[in-house]
């Protein structure tokens, strides 16, 4: 079994030390690692890469409140914390099964929507935030 977790592309050290008890440092390991395999598994991060670049830099122009930058800080978070749970569900399904299963489709269809349902609502908050800047520092009308 080791020969073959070898050829896998993204490798976890779950996978040897399930009955284990794993160090903090191994875990924060394996969360790092979890996160780099995310980013190069999606190619929907590049999106949301540019996002957590330009909404902070909007944010310094506009000289956001303290409530303002928890809010959008907390809106990247979620988005991509629920990017990250999708990637994991296709990863996993991926794993499970390689042919077309209704039930597959459905889970990756509810998990890309939960993505969507986020990213909405994450967009309405940082618009909110930003007009309102925009309307404070005299910008609009």
């Amino acid at each position: 079994m080791a020969a073959d977790m070898q050829k896998e592309p993204f490798q976890s050290s779950h996978l040897f030390y399930i009955h284990e008890k794993r160090t903090w440092k191994r875990k924060f390991s394996d969360a790092f690692r979890g996160l780099g395999q995310s980013v190069k598994q999606q190619s929907s991060y590049k999106v949301h890469i540019f996002f957590m670049v330009m909404v902070p830099l909007l944010g310094l122009f506009l000289r956001l409140d303290v409530l303002q930058w928890c809010m959008l800080i907390l809106c990247i978070t979620v988005v991509v914390a629920a990017e990250m749970f999708n990637t994991s569900i296709e990863t996993l399904s991926r794993a499970v099964t390689q042919e077309e299963n209704a039930f597959v489709g459905r889970s990756l269809d509810i998990a890309s929507g939960a993505v969507l349902t986020v990213s909405i609502g994450a967009s309405l908050v940082g618009t909110i935030i930003f007009l309102s800047a925009f309307l404070r520092c005299g910008f609009a009308g």
